[in-house]
């Protein structure tokens, strides 16, 4: 849920897309298919439970992309920043998990910095980034919960903000 006391959670989505998912393959090419619409300045927020593949998208953000470096969770150094190979943006990749302060904390990490010229994804970001950019991708997964092996997960794709209005994100 976004903070409501935030002016750029505010904001209007601009557009939006449901996708099912059915393996951690189509997760990860749906980060390559992503990709090719991101550019230097774009903030991309994952929610979804653990283990829901907010970095199985991630790595395919970063294949799509073209950046150096394995895509890994960055839980225990909480950022990590993955150079281009291609010329494009660099991918610095978040994970605010066990940050829990907003983004007085985010701001330690000088996001607002590297955002203009990289592209930043923030897991567990929702609460804690929305004010970084009034235009910025949300992306939720949802998944079974329990002890299943079910691979299947929904995902909500949601643009918000001129830079995502029109762009089709289906």
């Amino acid at each position: 849920m976004e903070a409501p006391h935030s002016p750029a959670a505010e904001k209007a989505v601009a557009g939006s897309a449901r996708l099912s998912i059915e393996s951690p393959v189509q997760m990860q090419d749906l980060g390559r298919r992503l990709a090719k619409l991101l550019r230097p300045g774009d903030l991309v927020m994952l929610t979804g439970e653990l283990g829901a593949g907010k970095t199985t998208l991630t790595r395919g953000l970063g294949e799509g992309l073209g950046v150096r470096g394995a895509v890994t969770s960055p839980t225990f150094v909480i950022a990590r920043v993955h150079p281009s190979l291609t010329g494009g943006p660099a991918l610095v990749h978040v994970d605010a998990y066990r940050l829990g302060g907003g983004l007085d904390e985010m701001e330690d990490l000088d996001l607002d910095v590297s955002l203009p010229e990289s592209v930043v994804v923030v897991e567990w970001g929702e609460g804690k980034v929305e004010d970084l950019s009034e235009d910025r991708l949300h992306v939720v997964i949802h998944r079974v919960v329990g002890d299943t092996e079910d691979d299947r997960r929904e995902v909500v794709l949601r643009g918000y903000g001129e830079r995502w209005a029109e762009l089709d994100l289906a």
